[in-house]
């Protein structure tokens, strides 16, 4: 692999992508609470709480429909929790009875310039802090769960971009009680993982799992040149993307689906709505029947927007 491929690819963060204005016919929706979870570097860190809609069904099979937390994109360097771009899908979510929790993280990228390949270390600083931020964040619903309706051993995470990132590394780090894992209870888990375009930074080889991952559900564009599809490495140093987890985890027969979208860049990270019943149907069985439903598809679908900001470069990101 050349040098110039890697330093570009390794390092890359997503880019935010500008939410679009919303049609005048889209009901607006608030949260039903605004929390204050925690105080870090002088910042307030807060979450956001959606409960399910008035008459949705909040139950399945006898099941509690689970928890989502969100955690936003923008490569580490800007994002918003309550965004215009996703409530549109917030909406959804509460309307088929869904809970959906919209986090603060700490953007460890911001004012960063001139990554390199021997200069990643603020890439793993800026996972270390949403890691660590996601983890405050859930151990706060947790603390909290009887008073805001939660079942803790029902939370699910999802994430957009350096999101899906965050969520896919936070559970890699559960699953090995890896340090940063202490102020979550023993034993937790979360009850399932969505990755919109998402990877493992790992400085110790290729990802690998001590206890069996929850069930995750993939999405990734075969084309990615930001957060790798496939994957990257440099000697013991891996950004490994969704198509090589995959692998893993069918080898090693965890639950999980992917969607291989191909052609397609960075912008399967912002396709939430695009890809609803498929992330209904994964929550639906994987995670409330506990079913072991594999699905790993690849699809070629011209409907899905190639916007420019999808072939970004790192340069266009961290100037």
């Amino acid at each position: 692999m050349e040098t110039r491929l890697l330093l570009s690819a390794l390092l890359a963060m997503p880019l935010f992508f500008h939410a679009p204005e919303l049609d005048a016919q889209t009901p607006a929706i608030e949260p039903s609470g605004v929390y204050l979870y925690a105080q870090k570097d002088g910042q307030d860190l807060s979450l956001s709480i959606y409960d399910p809609a008035p008459g949705s069904e909040t139950r399945l099979d006898g099941r509690t429909k689970p928890t989502i937390i969100f955690i936003f994109g923008g490569g580490f360097i800007e994002g918003e929790r309550d965004d215009a771009f996703y409530l549109p899908w917030y909406r959804k979510l509460t309307e088929n009875g869904y809970r959906v929790v919209s986090i603060d993280y700490r953007l460890g990228l911001k004012g960063v310039t001139n990554l390199g390949l021997f200069n990643n270390r603020p890439l793993e600083h800026a996972l270390r802090l949403s890691v660590d931020d996601l983890f405050s964040a859930t151990a706060f619903l947790l603390d909290n769960a009887e008073g805001l309706g939660i079942e803790p051993g029902n939370i699910v995470v999802s994430g957009s971009s350096a999101g899906a990132m965050t969520s896919l590394q936070a559970e890699w780090e559960i699953c090995n009680r890896m340090p940063s894992t202490a102020k979550l209870p023993e034993g937790f888990n979360y009850a399932g993982i969505l990755s919109f375009s998402g990877a493992i930074f790992s400085r110790i080889g290729l990802p690998s799992f001590h206890r069996e991952p929850a069930p995750t559900l993939f999405f990734h564009g075969t084309a990615d040149k930001l957060v790798p599809y496939r994957q990257l490495a440099f000697l013991r140093t891996h950004f490994t993307g969704s198509d090589r987890l995959s692998r893993i985890f069918s080898r090693k027969g965890y639950n999980y689906c992917i969607y291989r979208f191909q052609g397609n860049a960075h912008e399967i990270a912002s396709s939430m709505m695009h890809n609803f019943d498929r992330e209904i149907e994964f929550l639906e069985s994987n995670v409330i029947r506990g079913e072991k439903k594999i699905v790993d598809l690849v699809i070629d679908d011209p409907s899905i927007e190639k916007p420019d900001w999808g072939k970004a470069t790192t340069k266009d990101l961290y100037k």
